[in-house]
Formats: C-alpha cells, structure tokens, sequence
C-alpha cells in the first residue's frame, strides 16, 4: 500500500493538486486507489463550489500516472503523460462532492507501448457506481512519429 507521500513522488501532480490518497494494490496490468479530497472544501477542480462528476477523470488519470510510475524502471522521475482522449464515459452521479464514501479508483491497463497506453477505468462511492470509461494517454508526446 503507498501513502499520499508515495503517490506524490510518483507522479508529476503536487498539492491540492495530487488527488489520490492511498494505492490499495497494484499489479503489472491494474491499479486500485482511494481518495477523500472530493470532500475537502479547497479542491482544485470545484467549480461555482462545486465538484461535478466529469472531474473524476482526473482522478482516473491520476491512478494511471500512479500506475505508470510504479511500473517505471529503477527510481525514474515522473512522466509527463496526456491524456489524449477518453471514451464510452458514463456519468452515474451528477456531483462527486455529494457523496460521503471515499472514492474508489480503478483502472486496467488494456494494451500499450512505450508512447501510449490505453486503459480502462472507474470510479465507485461505497456501494454508488460514479462514473465509468476508457481513456488513452500518451506518455511522451515527443517520441510519437
């Protein structure tokens, strides 16, 4: 299990910023992590104070970097990874602020390279589906052809 220490010095996400609260396990092909700061007033994605579902994304995509990070070779700095599109998403929920479980990440790694990888993801509240969907990342944008 990684702390909020160990996910930060895996990602190049920092402060408020850095979303994620816990890596609950991991594996070569999928990670499964916690967050609490859908709650916390300073969110950086609220918008109008409020935190809408399509900022679960985010989380999604924090996972992922988590992801990347810990199947990175030796102590390798962060990745700067995009995300390059997202697909199938479905909304479940309206707002993540409202809901009072911690938020579960999951994300699946279904193929990929070096430049790119594509996953699959979704978010959970206690027993309350939250949003679901693919997602492709391009983890250096400058080695694409």
């Amino acid at each position: 299990m990684l702390d909020r220490h160990a996910i930060a010095a895996r990602i190049p996400h920092q402060g408020t910023m850095s979303l994620l609260d816990t890596v609950i396990e991991w594996n070569p092909a999928s990670i499964h992590c916690t967050a609490v700061s859908h709650r916390h007033a300073d969110n950086p994605l609220r918008h109008a104070g409020r935190l809408g579902v399509a900022a679960g994304i985010e989380y999604a995509a924090q996972a992922m970097a988590v992801h990347g990070g810990l199947l990175a070779a030796g102590n390798a700095p962060p990745r700067q990874g995009y995300l390059a599109s997202v697909r199938q998403v479905q909304f479940h929920v309206p707002f993540l602020d409202d809901l009072p479980a911690d938020l579960q990440i999951a994300a699946e790694r279904l193929s990929g390279d070096a430049t790119q990888v594509l996953y699959r993801f979704t978010l959970s509240s206690g027993d309350t589906p939250v949003l679901d969907g693919r997602a492709a990342v391009i983890l250096d944008a400058g080695a694409l052809p």
